[in-house]
């Protein structure tokens, strides 16, 4: 079975997509990050999608569970690398990704999330992003 590597460096963990996402192994992936960050306590997760030329509704959808699932798990995340053309193809197919931070690349990403990791580990208050209004059972 094909996976994605997920390296860790100190409590973060970066995660560099080099091949096509197809829907097995975005679930695949979401599995595997949410057990590794809750194995290794991690802090922050840092997800590198630059290889990624077409993002679909659902692999979208995936990175924003992603993040969701990371935040229960008192993990950040960032997403680093995003082309021009994946940004257009998620907001012409109304998706926010609400409650992912990015960043241009890895540098500036990592930057990114070691502040929001530091911040939280001197015992500040994590910034946290307004959900989206829902009913009571999910439903808008």
């Amino acid at each position: 079975m094909e996976r994605i590597p997920i390296l860790q460096m100190g409590d973060l963990l970066l995660v560099t997509i080099q091949v096509d996402m197809h829907d097995r192994l975005a679930m695949t992936l979401q599995d595997d990050l949410t057990t590794r960050i809750s194995q290794v306590d991690a802090r922050g997760v840092l997800i590198d999608i630059s290889a990624l030329e077409i993002v679909d509704s659902f692999i979208g959808r995936v990175l924003g569970n992603i993040a969701k699932m990371a935040q229960v798990l008192d993990a950040e995340t960032v997403v680093v690398g995003m082309q021009p053309a994946v940004a257009i193809t998620l907001v012409e197919l109304g998706l926010s990704l609400t409650g992912i931070r990015t960043a241009l690349n890895v540098e500036k990403g990592m930057a990114l999330l070691r502040a929001a990791v530091h911040q939280d580990l001197n015992g500040d208050e994590r910034p946290v992003l307004p959900e989206e209004p829902t009913g009571i059972y999910g439903e808008m």
